[in-house]
């Protein structure tokens, strides 16, 4: 008898969007293009360090012990499928709807079992034909290690779990279906956040404040001119303060990378600001050079 135990995992749902549909009008052509896209995912969720679960009908799941290896599975198992579709008519494609989460669930043997499980399956049903969905607790792990975009979905309900998961949409790319998207819900302002979005009203409030304190250093300055324009640092400080508020608030690049590029640009303008005939600077930017690229070299 096997032994049941708890695990974290990474839970991997996928399955075809209207199946029955594509069955009742070519059984024989769906099957096969089932297979191939069936062999196509499990060679590819193989690759990235998954294992497939369970088969069943048009579903699957999978699981991964890696977060970032399971998003990069999806992405690649979409983009393949895409080229399969290529040459169908709309109507004869098979597009497939994929749901990660990351959660505790029950091992018994080889199967898995519990609201991790429940909570992807849940979030594969609310996926786009062609698309992914992760739950918030994968999100937290790829957003800076998966070069894509993310959308906020807003709150998922899944049965029996207690408080809604909240979900983002891969961005990999257009729609392959024909079918336009469902409308979203509208979300209360404070419920969603802003991960992709250049400029959210924090950071436009912060830049307002700053931009104000500026002027008012600036007319402090000219009003008491004695030769000497000193408004320049704490103006610098305030640019520099911006620039780090505003990387914080983007997932579509490294954060940390880009602080350090932010770092390195303030090292450059206080040299140049305090210009003696010498470049002093580059060796701060050297060793800034050499942690970017070891953070670059390492990440995922």
């Amino acid at each position: 008898m096997n032994e049941m135990r708890r695990k974290l995992t990474t839970i991997f749902s996928a399955d075809v969007q209207d199946y029955t549909r594509l069955m009742g009008a070519d059984e024989e052509g769906t099957l096969a293009m089932l297979k191939w896209s069936r062999d196509a995912m499990s060679r590819l969720i193989g690759a990235h360090g998954g294992r497939v679960i369970n088969t069943w009908g048009d579903g699957l799941i999978a699981e991964f012990p890696s977060v970032v290896e399971a998003v990069r599975a999806a992405i690649d198992v979409q983009n393949e499928l895409v080229g399969m579709n290529s040459a169908r008519p709309a109507e004869g494609r098979m597009l497939y709807r994929i749901g990660i989460n990351l959660g505790d669930v029950i091992a018994e043997g080889d199967d898995i079992y519990g609201d991790g499980v429940n909570i992807a399956a849940r979030l594969q049903a609310s996926a786009p034909a062609g698309g992914i969905v992760i739950s918030n607790t994968v999100y937290d792990q790829v957003r800076n290690k998966v070069a894509v975009g993310f959308d906020f979905l807003g709150p998922l309900t899944v049965k029996n779990v207690s408080e809604a998961v909240p979900s983002y949409a891969v961005r990999i790319g257009d729609d392959v279906s024909t079918a336009p998207a469902p409308p979203a819900r509208p979300l209360p302002a404070a419920a969603a956040p802003e991960p992709s979005q250049p400029f959210g009203p924090r950071v436009r409030k912060i830049g307002g404040v700053f931009a104000v304190i500026a002027i008012a250093l600036i007319a402090i300055n000219l009003v008491s001119w004695q030769g000497i324009f000193w408004a320049v640092w704490p103006l610098l400080g305030l640019a520099f303060v911006s620039a780090m508020a505003w990387v914080r608030k983007q997932s579509r690049f490294d954060q940390r990378i880009a602080g350090l590029v932010v770092i390195g640009i303030g090292i450059v303008m206080i040299n140049l600001l305090a210009w003696h005939g010498v470049f002093w600077a580059i060796w701060p930017l050297l060793g800034l050079a050499v942690t970017v690229g070891l953070r670059w070299a390492m990440r995922g």
